[in-house]
């Protein structure tokens, strides 16, 4: 997956510092997320798989899955992918242009796994602690994991603080164990 993302980088940053100087950076992120779900579709990579088909084809093909008309600018740059045989990494691209816009846009979606479901009173606290402390607008998506005793497990990126019962118990059987 590190590989994926390393080729998929340059590909990114390109398509984003474009999106910008159009204005277009919604547009462009709507258009990457269907394009990577395309591209993760099984029948889809064994298409860009055949051997048989050239690259411009398999462009064409993969722009007509598209229900509306591409933007002469996007088809471009999946033919560019295709050119250098790169539309599998159209995932990984979609998925940095979404990290770069969520940079710009200052924002950042963080997703809180708690014991107990939290109360839209406690969902705001912590959208306002966490939006203080990161000094960013926060997208919150909480979900129940019971196994967790107690307490919050908090992950964005690669950022992961489990101030959980479980968590703490482990820990310490950590710590006595050695």
């Amino acid at each position: 997956m590190a590989e994926l993302t390393t080729l998929a980088r340059p590909y990114a940053k390109a398509v984003f510092d474009a999106a910008q100087d159009q204005n277009a950076v919604d547009l462009w992120d709507q258009a990457l997320a269907f394009a990577a779900q395309v591209a993760a579709d099984q029948e889809v990579k064994i298409i860009l798989a055949n051997p048989g088909l050239s690259e411009q084809r398999k462009a064409e093909l993969f722009a007509d899955c598209f229900e509306e008309q591409l933007p002469e600018a996007l088809r471009n740059f999946l033919l560019i992918l295709a050119e250098n045989k790169r539309l599998a990494l159209l995932p990984a691209i979609s998925e940095l242009f979404s990290l770069h816009r969520a940079d710009l846009e200052r924002t950042v979606k963080i997703n809180i796994s708690t014991a107990f479901e939290m109360t839209a009173e406690q969902q705001q606290k912590m959208i306002d602690a966490l939006s203080r402390k990161l000094e960013r607008k926060v997208e919150l998506e909480s979900s129940v994991d019971q196994t967790l005793i107690g307490g919050v497990v908090v992950r964005t990126g690669d950022l992961v603080i489990d101030a959980s019962v479980r968590g703490k118990l482990a820990r310490m059987a950590s710590a006595v164990g050695s």
